[in-house]
């Protein structure tokens, strides 16, 4: 898997502190979505106590997490919403030409994704952290036709009289 036809977007950093007896010490949070544009992308989130640090981390652990998103004619297959915390997402189809209409954060990872055509919706809290992580629990829950026709196929109960 050649690792150079990913691309990487910062999505934000966070700082947070400690308070020890001679002052804070900070610590630093980067949310980082890696995607190659062809319906592979992978969301991490890194932690250290420098910025450069952190966001190699959460490279590192976007690479790692990568899943592949179903795309038909550069939109998703169907509508979907899901929860994470008290984050909702809401991800509908679009026709060619409509663009990405979404927020910040699932804007760079559907982008990331390769989806060209979207309309989404944040409901609830608009926590980035809760918001990407919705987002990607999203695109890995899409399926195709062809999915659902072959789980069907598998899943037929035998016929029962009466």
């Amino acid at each position: 898997m050649p690792e150079t036809d990913f691309e990487e977007k910062m999505i934000f950093v966070r700082r947070t502190s400690k308070t020890y007896q001679g002052g804070r010490r900070f610590r630093f949070g980067a949310l980082v979505a890696v995607g190659d544009r062809q319906g592979r992308v992978g969301l991490g989130l890194g932690k250290a106590k420098e910025v450069p640090l952190a966001v190699q981390k959460a490279n590192n652990y976007a690479k790692r997490d990568m899943i592949e998103v179903p795309i038909q004619n550069g939109t998703i297959p169907h509508e979907i919403s899901v929860t994470w915390g008290s984050s909702t997402i809401l991800l509908r189809p679009a026709a060619p030409g409509t663009g990405v209409i979404a927020g910040q954060v699932p804007r760079a990872i559907l982008e990331l994704a390769g989806i060209t055509d979207i309309l989404t919706k944040e409901l609830g809290s608009r926590n980035p952290i809760n918001i990407a992580y919705a987002t990607m629990e999203a695109l890995r829950q899409l399926q195709t036709r062809e999915d659902v026709e072959r789980l069907r196929k598998t899943a037929e109960p035998e016929e029962v009289a009466g």
